[in-house]
């Protein structure tokens, strides 16, 4: 390389170099700040101000970020930095401590780091009902659940439990699926088991006909179990995302086999508290109307009649009686926008139960 080069070269590494120092003492007086702000929320901890973690605040920041930004670093890049340096200011009180499905490497982690970012205190548990469980006794200030795939639709257990918690739906997270076919075999054609959890390996059913069609399939309670399992058996694969695959040191035979390119699963930020507005946000609640003609329709009239745009609307059967069902509603806006707020009063004179799960922001990606 000529000596020109190497000065030029030279030069701009000292330019990052000072802008580095700059951006360190820029992120630790915005430490001091967030500090400040925690020690004046401690005084009041008996309402939501006292609480670190704010959804509505984090969403606003992240999305006035993402429209002042104006490049080379993609949006995404901005929102992955700012989720971590503000996870790491709330951490310099106390971590925030977050369940999860386990055990590590689950998209269900992946979903909490994103989240929460890597100084949250992330906590394994073995099912769904586990994850509910520990937010519920205390153990966890917050819980992450699966709610639905873009392409095997609804998470049954997470429904029937949303049913039952006095946990709140204060945030929600739209992870992007890609399926990885992992193992120590040497091709395709030693492989005689695959495991996976049983909407993993619906989502990848066509490449597993196409590729796999003589393996044995077989279900377990998730992709970071089937990956360990693989690990230890030579002649079996595990259908996973990279992080399993990292953590249990599993080469990647075969990368993205997932038959929808756009899979995504999305979940829900279970809490104790309500989430402000954000000024973009989701509403989800619980409904079931009297066993007449017309019913749902007229549950559903009030939301028309206020102008309140319905993105999820979901049928489930009560396991208390036969051939009785409950609808879980997702609509636009917060519970208390004027509009919404006039939809659900009247709603809540028509339906024989409703429960309104929580508001939100909606995701940002």
């Amino acid at each position: 390389m000529s000596q020109n080069l190497q000065q030029e070269l030279s030069g701009l590494r000292r330019e990052i170099d000072a802008l580095d120092e700059q951006l360190l003492e820029i992120l630790n007086r915005r430490a001091c700040r967030a500090r400040k702000i925690g020690e004046v929320k401690a005084r009041g901890k008996d309402n939501d101000e006292g609480h670190g973690y704010r959804p509505e605040r984090e969403a606003g920041v992240l999305r006035r970020l993402q429209a002042l930004n104006k490049g080379p670093l993609p949006d995404e890049s901005v929102t992955f930095f700012f989720r971590e340096v503000m996870s790491a200011c709330l951490s310099l009180e106390e971590a925030i401590r977050v369940v999860f499905l386990g055990p590590a490497g689950t998209f269900s982690e992946a979903a909490a780091v994103k989240q929460f970012g890597h100084a949250a205190r992330l906590m394994p548990a073995i099912s769904i009902d586990d994850v509910f469980r520990a937010a519920e006794a205390g153990h966890a200030e917050y819980a992450i659940v699966p709610l639905e795939n873009s392409t095997e639709g609804a998470v049954g257990r997470t429904l029937d439990l949303l049913l039952q918690t006095s946990l709140k739906i204060c945030g929600e997270v739209i992870v992007r699926i890609h399926q990885n076919l992992l193992s120590r075999a040497d091709n395709l054609q030693d492989i005689k088991k695959v495991y996976s959890h049983a909407q993993s390996l619906a989502q990848c059913h066509e490449w597993l006909n196409q590729n796999l069609q003589n393996a044995e399939r077989i279900s377990v309670s998730s992709n970071a179990l089937a990956a360990e399992m693989a690990a230890a058996d030579q002649e079996a694969a595990a259908i996973a995302g990279q992080a399993a695959g990292e953590h249990y040191r599993l080469p990647c035979l075969c990368a993205a086999i997932e038959d929808d390119p756009n899979n995504t699963t999305r979940f829900v930020v279970l809490g104790r508290h309500d989430a402000g507005e954000s000024g973009q946000d989701k509403t989800s609640l619980i409904m079931s109307g009297p066993n007449i003609s017309g019913s749902l329709h007229g549950l559903l009239e009030p939301f028309a009649t206020e102008g309140v745009s319905m993105t999820r609307l979901e049928s489930r059967p009560v396991r208390q009686g036969l051939w009785e069902y409950v609808y879980h509603v997702d609509v636009e806006g917060h519970k208390n926008a004027a509009h919404v707020a006039s939809a659900l009063k009247q709603l809540a004179g028509r339906a024989a139960y409703l429960k309104i799960l929580g508001s939100y922001p909606a995701a940002v990606y």
